[in-house]
């Protein structure tokens, strides 16, 4: 049967539907030797679908976990740099897995990781990004802080939609505070608060969307069961 381009690329797990509609445009899937263009489709058992000269791989096995990241890993499968990497942490998974959004290096916490390119872009689409909470420790004026944030509306000449923040725990000078956001834009929260005169000096993401983290230790991880992926796809 005949299924859009971008959705077969996806549900191979060689990327995201929105990353497969940018290959198409580049040039850089061909359809039995033709060079294809968006909205183009094919039929996986009768043609003959290429990536950058390689073959499409068969339909595989869809796989779901949730990595506790810690801190000191890159959110790639590989670096050139030869930093450590999540995929060294998941190695034993089974499947190669792809990181659902980033955790900077010095971030810890939540990491989806899957082959399932609809679930992906289900979580990813800038139409409809899933909401992410973040614990962060952070020193400086902390008074009135979670007001800062929450009233925040742009970062630099970027807009942004209101935060919901509360605080957790407040010393002289030290806070821990939560952070949900909607949007998935690079360094937000760390850039949120920089923008209230704070210094992050910890940041653990502990839910995103309707999955937490829970008491999963840092540097594990776990499959998903097929309630909380069915979750994660739903509104």
């Amino acid at each position: 049967m005949k299924e859009r381009l971008q959705k077969l690329l996806a549900a191979a797990g060689v990327c995201s539907r929105r990353a497969a509609e940018g290959y198409i445009e580049a040039g850089r899937v061909t359809i039995n030797g033709k060079i294809s263009v968006l909205g183009d489709k094919a039929d996986p058992e009768a043609d003959e679908i290429r990536l950058d000269g390689r073959a499409l791989e068969p339909r595989r096995k869809t796989v779901t976990l949730v990595l506790n990241k810690p801190r000191g890993f890159v959110t790639t499968l590989s670096d050139e740099r030869g930093r450590k990497t999540v995929a060294d942490l998941v190695k034993g998974c089974g499947a190669r897995v792809y990181p659902v959004g980033r955790l900077d290096l010095d971030s810890e916490g939540l990491l989806l990781m899957t082959n399932d390119g609809d679930l992906t872009q289900r979580l990813t689409h800038p139409g409809g990004e899933a909401e992410k909470t973040y614990h962060v420790w952070v020193r400086g004026p902390v008074e009135g802080a979670a007001e800062r944030l929450a009233g925040l509306r742009e970062l630099g000449e970027e807009p942004i939609r209101p935060a919901g923040v509360r605080v957790l725990r407040q010393g002289a000078g030290t806070a821990r505070i939560s952070v949900t956001i909607h949007e998935g834009k690079n360094r937000q929260v760390r850039r949120m608060c920089a923008a209230c005169g704070l210094t992050v000096e910890r940041l653990r993401r502990v839910r995103e969307h309707t999955l937490e983290l829970g008491d999963l230790p840092p540097g594990k991880w776990r499959f998903l069961s097929a309630a909380e992926i069915e979750a994660l796809k739903g509104p």
